[in-house]
């Protein structure tokens, strides 16, 4: 076969890979949801076991209120939130204390300690809160998000099963800070939860997302506590992880929530995705790797000038076709090929170096298992990225692909 005949073989074999991810993608994205506002059924809505949602919160952030809010609205029996801060001065505590306010008759308790037990701030934040907790069922959950009525029913009913380890759900990303926000939103609504999606449907269980967790207490208490995860930048990740190592099942739920996405500017965007993306390779460099087939748009075009003829154009439209209804708006599909691009740069970058920005500082993303897991490292220990993610995840992962 000439360099020719290989050269166009391959462009026909990117177009015809993108195309059908984005095929798969879009329609395992545009499935009609559950309608997680109504009642749905008694006995998935409500489940007999009292719950505590650790909230660990760090500073003033935009909506905050409103998001914890949704979490004092829930359509839940018996349920306890346990907020927790570092400082006495944390602007966070003004909103809790309005919460407090505003819904007497939820069960609300606080956390003010500034103690440390490992490099990971939120982690030592969630230690400090645990005593707190009042419940066997406990929920982790981000600052940022917003839940619907149902989220506690929904998240914690696979806890019956005691082959559960922990329960997890996807995200959507609400924008707050204009374009470049909205171009953040679809990094998530495009490309994280479409991959995850497809990995779960292809029978992958590796993943834990930060946004919320759900667990028993005697699960937590058979890896150790959440000092297993003290010195670890992806805890969420390694939550589930060590949870699955002892045997139980990671379950992804059918319950979606929001996040916000406040990234004003190119440069705050592509920083945010960078420490991302890095991260992600440092849990699963060999997966990460192969990654590029999931930027529709640049693979699509790259694959028409490698092999620009009528039956690869026809391969790459549908492409077109599917990352569009993938979007699922004329207007993200038109910022489309940017977001794609912009994710394929990223890419390109996070190939290399293990260097991020975070709040003004050059840390490391390097992460894996100690030598006394036992286990080899997916890389080296955890450092002291975590050590300023305050009471934030370190990093939201998608799945190892």
């Amino acid at each position: 076969m000439t360099t020719a005949e290989w050269t166009s073989l391959l462009g026909a074999a990117l177009c015809g890979v993108a195309t059908c991810y984005a095929a798969v993608a879009a329609w395992l994205s545009r499935r009609r949801p559950l309608d997680l506002n109504l009642g749905l059924n008694s006995k998935l809505a409500s489940t007999p076991q009292p719950v505590t949602v650790l909230k660990p919160l760090c500073g003033g952030e935009p909506r905050l209120y409103h998001n914890l809010a949704t979490l004092c609205r829930q359509k839940y029996d018996q349920f306890q939130i346990v907020f927790g801060v570092r400082d006495a001065e944390d602007r966070a505590l003004a909103v809790v204390r309005r919460l407090q306010a505003d819904f007497p008759d939820c069960d609300i308790a606080v956390a003010i300690t500034p103690d440390l037990h490992g490099q990971n701030l939120k982690v030592s934040n969630l230690i400090n809160m645990l005593p707190l907790a009042r419940y066997d069922w406990l929920v982790i959950a981000d600052s940022d998000i917003a839940a619907p009525p149902y989220y506690l029913s929904r998240i914690t009913a696979p806890l019956a099963d005691t082959s559960t380890g922990i329960v997890t759900c996807l995200y959507r990303g609400r924008a707050l800070a204009g374009f470049w926000s909205r171009l953040g939103a679809q990094f998530i609504d495009d490309w994280f939860a479409p991959s995850v999606r497809i990995s779960h449907t292809a029978g992958s269980r590796r993943f834990a997302f930060g946004a919320s967790i759900a667990l028993r207490r005697d699960a937590l208490a058979a890896i150790g506590g959440f000092s297993a995860l003290a010195d670890r930048l992806a805890d969420d990740f390694w939550l589930g992880e060590l949870t699955r190592r002892q045997g139980l099942a990671t379950v992804l739920s059918d319950v979606v929530v929001t996040t916000d996405i406040t990234e004003a500017s190119l440069a705050e965007l592509w920083t945010h995705e960078l420490r991302w993306l890095r991260t992600i390779r440092s849990l699963s460099p060999a997966g990460f790797f192969f990654t590029f087939i999931t930027y529709t748009w640049p693979m699509l075009l790259l694959g028409l000038m490698l092999a620009p003829g009528p039956e690869v154009f026809v391969i790459a439209i549908a492409g077109v076709m599917a990352r569009s209804i993938l979007a699922g708006s004329m207007h993200a599909a038109l910022r489309a090929p940017l977001r794609d691009t912009l994710l394929l740069l990223e890419w390109a970058t996070a190939l290399f170096g293990s260097q991020v920005s975070w709040r003004g500082q050059t840390l490391s993303v390097r992460d894996g298992m100690r030598a006394e897991d036992g286990q080899t490292s997916d890389s080296t220990t955890a450092n002291s990225f975590a050590a300023h993610t305050g009471g934030k995840t370190a990093g939201r992962l998608p799945p190892s692909m």
